[in-house]
């Protein structure tokens, strides 16, 4: 099956060389198809994390490290985004988006992971897992 990268590579390969509108349409319809199969795939979920407040630059280094990890050498990790409660810095929520449930399975299990569970065993006071549903999905291009 082509993935949606070779496909968007298609697209602008075709895109240069041909400007007529019926390649594009195609192409677009291909990518649209892609991306929805792949959004009703995912696995989607909230990670609402309460840290120690005293622990709480080394808790950051240590998920920094994991997330960038993850995005570097796992296909199946698609997204982490990582934010902290402006009023309560030590309340940190992490949206992560997975290809899917066996991306997510496998992830738990990969070393930088296991290291992160080891690292932050002390610091994390609760965590609460919430799994989430894609309802829409909306992005300005090029962001």
């Amino acid at each position: 099956m082509t993935s949606c990268y070779q496909i968007l590579k298609l697209h602008l390969r075709f895109t240069k060389i041909l400007s007529f509108g019926f390649v594009n349409i195609v192409l677009f319809l291909a990518l649209t198809s892609c991306a929805l199969a792949q959004e009703n795939n995912q696995m989607v979920r909230f990670a609402k994390i309460k840290v120690d407040p005293l622990k709480l630059v080394e808790y950051t280094a240590a998920l920094k490290e994991q997330m960038e990890m993850a995005i570097r050498v796992e296909q199946g990790v698609l997204s982490y985004q990582a934010v902290a409660d402006k009023s309560d810095p030590t309340n940190i929520t992490i949206l992560e988006i997975y290809a899917d449930s066996a991306a997510y399975q496998t992830h738990i299990l990969t070393p930088h992971f296991l290291k992160y569970k080891e690292t932050v065993k002390d610091m994390v006071i609760s965590l609460e897992l919430v799994d989430l549903d894609v309802i829409g999905f909306v992005r300005k291009p090029d962001h």
